[in-house]
């Protein structure tokens, strides 16, 4: 089950050195809520290697604030408490998403 992620404990998070994958999403939008049982998934599956976590934007704000979340789904990629440049926009595939993980680990 991914971690739920909020303003309060983002930055813990995200500066914990453990690499760390953010989903931004809502519960009125399709497309999140489709990936959801995936990002799930996806959170048991590497956990321990990666966080993989989930921001409800209507609930939190300033972290889609601060990176100028536009459109959701949305997916961040963090490595040692910094944002890489692996950014995923839209509904996504398994494949896309492991390929990203692996990518991530790499860095």
């Amino acid at each position: 089950m991914a971690l739920t992620i909020t303003d309060a404990n983002a930055q813990e998070i995200i500066g914990s050195g453990k690499p760390v994958i953010i989903d931004f999403w809502a519960t009125w939008c399709g497309p999140c809520v489709g990936m959801s049982p995936l990002i799930d998934e996806l959170a048991r599956e590497y956990e321990g290697k990666v966080i993989i976590g989930k921001y409800n934007i209507d609930e939190e704000s300033d972290l889609s604030t601060k990176y100028r979340i536009m459109s959701i789904p949305t997916l961040l990629f963090f490595k040692n408490g910094e944002k890489t440049a692996i950014r995923l926009a839209g509904s996504q595939k398994r494949e896309t998403l492991v390929e990203k993980i692996n990518e991530l680990l790499a860095l």
